[in-house]
């Protein structure tokens, strides 16, 4: 069981936005992960994040995870190999920009970029450690290669356990030098992936129905059991947000208890984030590249720079619910005029001038 923050600690934690570290890497590309040490956050959420970089013909080896995660292509397009947990049969997965894929507990893949490829294929990790061996960061267990989990059995466990003997066994596991990431030698082949293969395991967030379009304001793609039913294995929820230049996103927090960990995908702007007590406990600049996360319950608001504004969010729940407070779904709409009279201590003229504004708006609004 993971034990939670109590509110002082919440409230003093350094909730600034953090570029992640490479952790391991070569020719074929590199891994970077964001580390609960340097965004405590990390560990008061349970929650793990990484990115993976693949230069053109680099192979990341095939691993699993002590965590369940949500995957999203920030670049490029190439393969992921996907075996999951009892199934039979490898899935071949053409992947690209803007595809999502949630991935269980057990899940073992492989991730590569062609050989002929003019882009760096880059895929981010999202998912939960509750359950891991590291709270807050990823752990990977690698099936091959130089760290690999059969390096640790002895030769005799390797050839009973493959039907090898004992030479072709210590053959097999050592032959691979390489740890994580390898780049293949010109001319391998590699299975040809099978679009019938991404059939209820990939959304593209770029392709897929707009859940909220405000012209002028921006969009949002929400992930959830509906448009992709393996996020209730995972336990997670998404989404993707883009705000046009100078727009706001609305104040808002998440009313089912869940923590909301934002990627910053591209573009730049300013974030506050307001906790217990009123206190204002981060007021920064965000740009792409970097990771924040705002505590359970805390209210946060964006405002984009004339670039726009660009993020892909997780939801520590499969169906995220939010309340806004600013614009038509506001929870001051709802609220009787006699109430919001008497709680902000103000006159029923300036109630009326208060109730009568943002009637159109929602969500997102459009610098005027």
């Amino acid at each position: 069981m993971v034990q939670r923050s109590s509110n002082a600690e919440v409230m003093s934690m350094d909730l600034s936005p953090k570029m992640p570290a490479k952790a391991y890497g070569g020719e074929g590309g590199a891994y970077y992960d964001w580390s609960p040490a340097d965004l405590p956050m990390l560990g008061a959420a349970s929650i793990g994040a990484a990115k993976l970089h693949l230069n053109a013909g680099g192979l990341s080896l095939p691993s699993y995870s002590d965590s369940a995660k949500v995957v999203y292509v920030l670049q490029g397009a190439g393969v992921c190999g996907l075996v999951l947990p009892e199934a039979a049969k490898e899935k071949v997965i053409p992947i690209k920009t803007g595809d999502t894929l949630a991935l269980p507990f057990g899940a073992v893949t492989w991730w590569h970029n062609a050989q002929g490829s003019d882009a760096e294929l880059v895929v981010l990790f999202l998912g939960d450690t509750s359950k891991g061996h590291v709270n807050g960061k990823f752990t990977n267990f690698q099936l091959t290669g130089a760290n690999g989990i059969f390096t640790g059995f002895s030769t005799e466990f390797v050839a009973r356990a493959w039907d090898l003997d004992q030479d072709s066994a210590a053959k097999i596991v050592s032959t691979q030098p390489g740890s994580g990431i390898v780049k293949l030698a010109a001319g391998h082949k590699m299975p040809e992936p099978h679009a019938e293969d991404r059939k209820g395991m990939v959304l593209n967030c770029l392709e897929a129905p707009l859940d909220v379009d405000i012209p002028g304001g921006g969009r949002v793609v929400v992930l959830n059991t509906a448009n992709l039913p393996l996020v209730k294995e995972v336990g997670l929820g998404a989404d993707l947000v883009r705000v046009d230049g100078h727009s706001m996103c609305s104040p808002g927090f998440s009313c089912d208890s869940a923590y909301q960990v934002t990627y910053i995908v591209r573009g730049s702007g300013r974030v506050q984030v307001v906790g217990i007590d009123g206190t204002r406990v981060l007021e920064t600049r965000v740009e792409g590249g970097c990771l924040f996360i705002v505590p359970r319950f805390f209210v946060v608001s964006k405002i984009a720079d004339d670039t726009g504004l660009e993020w892909f969010s997780i939801i520590t729940t499969p169906n995220p619910i939010f309340s806004h407070l600013a614009g038509k779904t506001s929870v001051w709409k709802a609220i009787s005029p006699a109430v919001l009279e008497t709680a902000f201590n103000t006159t029923p003229e300036m109630e009326k001038m208060f109730r009568s504004k943002r009637l159109d708006s929602e969500i997102f609004f459009a610098p005027n």
